[in-house]
């Protein structure tokens, strides 16, 4: 499934998944920082109008929002999932596997990373920052890809999918179930990850500074 690696690695660094990058980016940066995020507070990280950033709320179709209507999770969540995202001092989670090995590199920091597919799963700890991923336990786990044909919804047609398994043996019966889909190394899931977030950073600095700020169009 190489070539379908790259693929998905890259419709996923576009604008294929819907969610602006000059809003995505400020939006991850303020999550991380534990609270939920309003209009008012993207307005003010991005300097774009609030009426620009309300309408740019409404089309991400896969947010999660609190009571108050504000964003407590976009790719990073502070509501628990099965991947746990420690960075500067905050509690977080993630979408999925992937997510955590992409967030280093986009928030500029370090993380301490634990998942595990089920509770019969055994835990998968890593310490990944912008120098690569250490501290693998087991050394033998791999994440789960797969190419879905469409991806406007991110959750549900590719993150509920990346997985952090212990070895690929323990990853056997997702495969069994997925033959679409395959695992790869951990150190090689990091690289994947290291050039979407480039990718990504180019597009939001291109979003920023390029003729396509006059005329934004709608990641992950």
């Amino acid at each position: 499934m190489t070539n379908n690696v790259s693929q998905v690695t890259d419709r996923l660094a576009s604008s294929e998944t819907g969610i602006q990058p000059w809003l995505w980016l400020p939006l991850l940066k303020l999550l991380a920082l534990g609270d939920p995020v309003g209009p008012a507070d993207l307005a003010a990280a991005t300097g774009r109008p609030a009426e620009e950033v309300r309408a740019a709320f409404e089309a991400m179709t896969d947010a999660e929002y609190d009571g108050s209507g504000r964003i407590v999770g976009l790719g990073l969540t502070q509501r628990p999932t099965r991947h746990r995202f420690e960075v500067d001092g905050e509690q977080l989670y993630t979408w999925c596997a992937l997510d955590t090995l992409i967030f280093p590199a986009l928030l500029g920091t370090s993380a301490r990373i634990e998942s595990a597919y089920d509770s019969a799963s055994t835990p998968v700890r890593i310490h990944a920052g912008s120098s690569g991923v250490t501290n693998i336990e087991p050394a033998t786990a791999v994440v789960s890809l797969i190419n879905p044909e469409d991806i406007s919804s991110v959750r549900s047609s590719f993150c509920n999918q990346v997985h952090f398994f212990a070895s690929p043996e323990e990853a056997g019966p997702w495969l069994k179930d997925h033959p679409e889909g395959t695992v790869i190394p951990v150190e090689e899931a990091y690289r994947i990850a290291s050039d979407m977030a480039g990718k990504m950073l180019a597009r939001g600095e291109a979003q920023i500074t390029g003729p396509e700020d006059t005329a934004p169009s709608c990641s992950s």
